[in-house]
């Protein structure tokens, strides 16, 4: 008699994350839509908002931007004024359908997309906030693929304190590698994302020792193609 298979088989990535935001997995019960704290604690928020904001006003013409994950767009809304385009991208149907309405602009673009597995937009920059972090390593490979198509990528992920064996791979959804004292880096194994440099723009440790946020900026060409990117 066959034995039955102790490995978890796991949930397409879209029902997770429909599941997520139903059930409040992330906590802000009183909110429609609710991508967590590190998408509304201030002092997170608040350091990112004027790093990204100081890049984006480096340029000497304003850029095109594509936010993978953007969730509930807490964090976006406060950065997109500064594009001449941006696009939010999230695979909950319901999440890209209440963020058009809620967010409406002349600037603005909401995208319903798989980012593992479909075409992604155009973009001269691509953000990545606390999105790579909850996926497995063979989804974050599809995604790392497609990102020689930016000139900037930038990344925020929850990094342990100290050293870590980074890309220890999990299932894709709430958690994070956190829990296994390991952390996403693309630049490692088995990624090994090429770039022309990588620059860290922000790191935030969190109380109680349970790691940091830490948000890179990786160029993938030159920046002379934008007019000319003076951000040091």
């Amino acid at each position: 008699m066959a034995l039955k298979s102790s490995i978890k088989k796991p949930w397409p990535t879209k029902a997770v994350m429909r599941q997520i935001y139903e059930k409040h997995l992330w906590g802000g019960a009183q909110y429609d839509f609710y991508s967590g704290m590190g998408s509304h604690n201030k002092s997170l928020v608040d350091p990112y908002i004027h790093v990204l904001r100081s890049f984006l006003t480096s340029f000497s013409q304003p850029i095109r931007v594509c936010d993978l994950g953007c969730g509930d767009f807490n964090v976006g809304r406060q950065l997109h004024d500064l594009t001449i385009q941006y696009i939010g991208v999230d695979i909950v149907d319901e999440l890209i359908t209440r963020n058009e309405l809620k967010y409406a602009s002349p600037n603005l673009e909401f995208d319903c997309l798989d980012i593992s597995e479909d075409q992604l937009p155009s973009a001269d920059c691509v953000i990545l906030r606390q999105v790579l972090q909850h996926l497995s390593n063979a989804e974050i490979m599809r995604i790392a693929k497609k990102l020689s198509a930016y000139q900037y990528v930038i990344v925020t992920e929850h990094m342990p304190n100290g050293q870590f064996n980074p890309n220890l791979d999990i299932v894709s959804g709430q958690g994070i590698r956190l829990k296994k004292e390991s952390g996403v880096d693309l630049l490692s194994s088995p990624f090994n994302l090429k770039v022309k440099s990588d620059e860290m723009l922000l790191s935030i440790d969190l109380a109680d020792g349970k790691g940091r946020i830490v948000t890179t900026l990786y160029r993938m060409s030159s920046p002379s193609a934008l007019g000319g990117a003076s951000f040091t």
